[in-house]
């Protein structure tokens, strides 16, 4: 018998045990449902789905979120990480009704551990997102929610976990919030929700970098002592480097130098800032596109380009000039050759018309380029020099164009005084049309690649104004026409050639196979770009090109001006057409080969990143199957076997990105250095500063860039 507390008192501990049990069983349920699922532990963190309802009713809209309490020193991530690291990522399977939106993201700090800079959080954090209960839910019934998440912890490494996690919330007539605990985690992310900015914000390009301004009530030397600025996309700032603050006037100025994905388009973000009594406050931001009409458009317009317009008209000349020597300009030199070869004989005012009108058609093609920049720019796109031979179907037409001229000076049909002043036109001395057409057809071919001075010029003068475009893009076309036009200025040079004979029917007929190896070159780049569909439809319209060229030269040549070659010339046009519209429509073919070759890794803006923290030396090759001088670069220099051998000395990883096809994130990249063309080559040396390669390489550049890593030399960098 079990002793008693009293004498006089008598328990009844099969009563009691039966009481116990029972109250057992009532207290299960609260445990079950509780507003916290099983924690995910690591030494870095403890991770849980966590409800800030114990309890939900039908229909009810309510906030769960992700949970993590971190370890001292260890940070997770943002919806834009920085530098490195990965947001967390998480998926659901909900009962039939239920939904669950997106992260409500908590305003961040910014973690700098050496060269690199991250945005995220540390302590805790919970990501809340909004669960909708189903209207059909029935009290007394479970609402189940799991998921599997996702996410990065770093100090001074960075390791991916992952959980699974199972959430029962009890369905009951009226909501039940939960305990204090997880309400006091909700209001750790509530105390960082960003608010809506209350003030006018508006950006500025300063060149190198941006230059925000918002002004309104409240700010002040007292009201903001700190200022940081998160932009919601990767890169669109240099997230490491110092934003310099400067408050007067009711209104507060932030630079921010860009980062490698800056483009000029819509940005938003968060403005963190701090007071004078050390609270931090996170504002939300819409950024209009640098340089685009803003409510500060008077600021943006009087912003200064990365160069003065006179060192920028004095390089696009130099360029130019330069750029008859790439290359690139190589095709067209046979069309320069024949319209030299026109003017022999020629008298005095011919010549110099001659050289007139082919440097007025090669300023009217930069105009037309220039135009045609800006405009795309102003609509939100990022494009740069060459754009138009990322387009399969420019290419495949530039292509046939190239043929039909191979064909003309071949003599197998005459179009006086046209395409280039060959044919007919040649042996008569006339065709001003062609020389115009001459220059077009050299600015055309030779916008693939930039020579030395050009990137800087270019760059500078799409972000500039307008007008300032206007006239960077004139001086270069003045430097490209330049050669031939002292030839009309000086005709006694092309006076010296011999008098007009069988001498130029030979060259003329020479002159046709580099046009035969363009159109053979371009017909390679169309299946670079387009895969094996875009190389049959370019071979096809080879043909029809073919047939064309004859039927005109057949109906030229003949006695009797025949009906029917006319007609099926206008059927092979039709035809081509045709192929035209399903060109327009292919889509990209995947990435060259060249760019996936062994020892060769493919350009990402986040893996150059995580290479660059981990302090490796990187070497960056910007390249497209459509530039001539890249591949050039590529035979002579960067697959020699003294290179490839320093590169392997050094340690130095070889990333390449491929622009045959339109990429934004390429795009981007050139855009950060302020260029906008190809070749483009940079080095990244552990703990320095980028050096910017020149377009035209040799070995002992390459060598002595890799060699400085070591600090045994000062780095290349090409003052253009």
């Amino acid at each position: 018998m079990r002793p008693s507390l009293r004498p006089d008192v008598r328990i009844d501990w099969h009563k009691l045990n039966a009481m116990l049990a029972f109250a057992l069983i009532l207290l299960i349920p609260a445990l079950a449902f509780a507003a916290e699922s099983k924690v995910q532990r690591s030494p870095r963190a403890t991770v849980s789905l966590v409800s800030e309802y114990a309890a939900v009713s039908p229909g009810q809209k309510l906030r769960i979120g992700l949970r993590q309490r971190l370890a001292p020193h260890w940070h997770t991530y943002w919806k834009n990480p920085g530098d490195a690291g990965s947001p967390p990522n998480i998926d659901f399977t909900l009962p039939p009704g239920a939904s669950v939106g997106e992260i409500v993201w908590p305003g961040p700090d910014r973690f700098i551990i050496g060269p690199v800079a991250s945005y995220g959080y540390e302590n805790e954090i919970v990501f809340p997102m909004t669960l909708t209960v189903p209207q059909d839910a029935r009290p007394g019934s479970q609402l189940v929610i799991e998921a599997a998440a996702d996410w990065v912890v770093c100090e001074k490494e960075c390791i991916p976990e992952e959980g699974k996690f199972r959430l029962t919330l009890p369905v009951e007539g009226s909501a039940r919030p939960a305990g204090a605990d997880v309400g006091a985690a909700f209001a750790i992310a509530d105390a960082r929700q960003p608010q809506a900015a209350p003030w006018k914000a508006s950006v500025s390009d300063g060149g190198s970098a941006l230059r925000m301004r918002v002004a309104g009530e409240g700010i002040s030397g007292q009201s903001v002592r700190a200022a940081l600025y998160f932009p919601e996309r990767w890169g669109v700032v240099d997230h490491v480097a110092e934003q310099t603050l400067k408050v007067e006037g009711g209104a507060l100025t932030l630079t921010l130098p860009k980062g490698q994905g800056y483009t000029p388009a819509p940005s938003a973000g968060l403005l963190a800032l701090t007071d004078g009594g050390g609270q931090k406050r996170w504002f939300a931001l819409d950024l209009a596109p640098a340089g685009a009409p803003s409510a500060d458009a008077a600021a943006a317009a009087e912003a200064p380009a990365s160069l003065p317009l006179w060192q920028m008209a004095a390089f696009a000349f130099l360029g130019g000039l330069i750029l008859n020597l790439m290359p690139c300009v190589f095709p067209v030199l046979a069309i320069k050759a024949t319209a030299v070869a026109g003017m022999s004989g020629g008298d005095r005012r011919a010549v110099r018309m001659s050289g007139v009108f082919y440097t007025l058609g090669v300023l009217a093609a930069f105009m037309t380029l220039a135009l045609a920049l800006l405009a795309v720019r102003a609509g939100g796109s990022a494009v740069g020099w060459g754009f138009q031979f990322q387009s399969p179907l420019f290419v495949a037409a530039m292509c046939w164009l190239m043929l039909a001229i191979g064909l003309n000076l071949s003599g197998v049909f005459e179009v006086g005084g046209s395409l280039a002043g060959a044919g007919q036109g040649l042996a008569e001395r006339q065709g001003h049309a062609g020389s115009f057409f001459t220059g077009l057809l050299a600015v055309v071919v030779a916008t693939p690649c930039t020579a030395p001075f050009m990137g800087a010029a270019i760059g500078s003068a799409l972000v500039a104004p307008w007008f300032v475009s206007l006239v960077v893009f004139a001086m270069m076309g003045l430097g490209l026409a330049l050669p031939f036009l002292l030839l009309g200025i000086f005709p006694a040079v092309a006076q010296r050639l011999p008098r007009p004979g069988l001498w130029m029917v030979r060259l003329r007929q020479a002159m046709a196979f580099p046009m035969y190896a363009t159109a053979a070159w371009l017909l390679w780049v169309v299946a670079q770009q387009a895969g094996e569909v875009g190389l049959r439809l370019a071979l096809a319209g080879t043909v029809l090109v073919g047939l064309v060229a004859w039927l005109v030269g057949l109906n030229h040549h003949g006695a009797k001006r025949a009906w029917w070659p006319r007609g099926m010339a206008l059927l092979a046009l039709a035809g081509l057409a045709g192929l035209m519209a399903n060109l327009y429509r292919t889509e990209p073919a995947p990435a060259s080969t060249s760019v996936q070759a062994q020892n060769v890794e493919p350009y990402s803006a986040e893996r150059l990143a995580s290479l660059r923290a981990a302090g490796k030396p990187v070497f960056v090759n910007m390249t497209a199957a459509w530039c001539i001088t890249c591949l050039v670069n590529e035979r002579t220099t960067l697959s020699t076997a003294a290179v490839q051998q320093a590169m392997g000395a050094h340690k130095v990883v070889y990333m390449k990105g491929d622009w045959t096809n339109r990429d934004p994130a390429i795009t981007a990249f050139l855009r950060s250095f302020g260029r906008d063309g190809l070749p483009f080559y940079v080095f990244y040396a552990p703990g320095k500063e980028p050096a910017v390669l020149p377009p035209v390489l040799t070995q002992a550049i390459l060598t002595e860039a890799f060699e400085q890593q070591a600090g045994n030399k000062t780095a290349v960098v090409a003052k253009q």
